[in-house]
């Protein structure tokens, strides 16, 4: 492509992992000669000639969709401290296009080979994104007969509406005419964005955390004396914030970012709980991030066999998380800011959103999720704020089919909704769930 003329695309078809069932590929889509992207596809078992294409993307920052992949909605779940895989007949490529991409640079397999090329906020991710999907279309244009999506989790509150913002005004650019020089760019068909369990909106949902965690929340998990402090510190935490989303950069952002992680979120370093699901107890020490299952992923995909069936370098080694990405978003003060605020121009551009929330998740907890949902001045504000909630019901998909069938009495979680037919502007709060809610389509 004219626009990216150092790109080069490597690209092999994996036999015999994770779904044989189904098409699929993986390797690496270089937006530059020194910023490889590296991405998992693996096509619908449905229709993928029409089903949607759903980009998947973990949040962290720094942590690798193959968490999404291998652990939460993939086609397969990692076993057996990762010497094997088992199907999930439950994942989302039942009925979508599914593709896990590791990013930004040096997220996963993804890597860059400059310290010049590393990221450090989701704008900048959002343009390396944007890069991603015209190479991945250009190269498999066949998908672009259906609908986009895309869907994020965690620090994906972040990333996804910078996403949608980029392709949104790269999409009205191309459609306006408004380039200066010939282009074979294609108009990405964004319909939603999906964002669960998110970081978007930090001053409402910093705020929400003792609420949530305190007494007489039925998710309490903190003693009087540190919710009196977690409290009293809220204040000063907001005074920070509100600095930072009028003055936006890393002088005014950071502060916000050191003192009200630290005040308002250092609690649960010490309360042995997942901060991911407070059911669960968890000694941070020993697990930081309280799941076997992320160990498991690294040992699966460091495997050489592995290595070598998605096209990876074999001296390229894989890492759940990197916390050396995470650090450079936090000190450029990325995690403060308010990407709530490009939401309703994304739903003015006709393109949905759907936020849902597993109400046992600490970290981003259900109530700030929906609190900044019902504070967000939209189209579909008066709507949302006066609809009442409904009971959202247990369902599953029989066969092979999209037929719905209730099958067991009671409920699994709430549903407000505003806009036609499914809603424009949804937020679903589900029951028994955490942070990495799993989702079946």
């Amino acid at each position: 492509m004219d626009e990216f003329p150092e790109y080069a695309i490597r690209v092999r078809s994996p036999e015999g992992l994770c779904d044989p069932t189904v098409r699929q590929y993986s390797g690496y889509l270089d937006i530059s000669e020194t910023k490889h992207l590296f991405f998992w596809f693996f096509e619908s078992r449905d229709r993928p000639e029409s089903d949607p294409v759903v980009l998947w993307l973990n949040g962290g920052p720094g942590c690798s969709s193959s968490t999404g992949l291998l652990f939460e909605l993939g086609p397969c779940n990692v076993r057996d401290q990762g010497k094997s895989t088992e199907p999930n007949p439950h994942g989302w490529n039942k009925q979508a296009n599914v593709l896990f991409l590791d990013q930004p640079v040096n997220v996963g397999y993804s890597y860059a080979e400059g310290s010049s090329d590393s990221v450090s906020d989701s704008i900048t991710a959002a343009k390396d994104v944007h890069a991603f999907l015209q190479l991945f279309y250009a190269r498999f244009p066949a998908y672009l007969k259906s609908g986009f999506h895309v869907a994020a989790e965690s620090y994906g509150g972040q990333y996804a509406p910078n996403i949608a913002t980029r392709i949104i005004k790269e999409n009205n650019d191309l459609q306006s005419g408004s380039q200066l020089t010939p282009t074979d760019k294609v108009v990405i068909p964004l319909s939603t964005v999906i964002i669960g369990n998110g970081l978007t909106d930090p001053l409402v949902q910093f705020a929400s955390v003792p609420d949530y965690a305190c007494a007489p929340s039925p998710y309490a998990i903190f003693d009087e004396s540190t919710c009196a402090s977690i409290r009293s510190k809220v204040p000063t935490c907001e005074r920070l914030q509100k600095f930072c989303y009028s003055n936006p950069s890393r002088f005014t952002c950071v502060p916000a970012t050191l003192y009200c992680w630290s005040s308002i979120y250092g609690p649960i370093q010490n309360a042995n709980k997942n901060p991911y699901d407070v059911r669960q107890g968890c000694d941070r020490q020993v697990n930081p991030l309280c799941y076997d299952e992320m160990n498991w992923i690294e040992n699966y995909l460091n495997r050489d066999d592995i290595r070598t069936e998605l096209g990876v370098p074999s001296d390229l080694k894989f890492e759940s998380c990197n916390l050396d990405v995470n650090r450079a978003f936090q000190m450029s003060g990325d995690n403060m800011h308010n990407s709530a605020s490009l939401i309703p121009d994304i739903l003015s551009n006709g393109v949905r959103l759907l936020i849902y929330a597993g109400e046992d998740d600490f970290m981003c907890n259900y109530l700030g999720n929906e609190r900044w949902m019902m504070a967000l001045k939209t189209e579909f504000s008066d709507e949302f704020q006066h609809k009442a909630h409904k009971y959202l019901s247990r369902y599953s998909l029989e066969g092979g089919n999209s037929t719905v069938v209730k099958d067991a009495p009671g409920h699994v979680g709430m549903v407000r909704s505003a806009g036609p037919g499914a809603g424009n502007f949804t937020f679903v709060s589900l029951y028994e769930s955490g942070h990495m809610v799993r989702i079946l389509l």
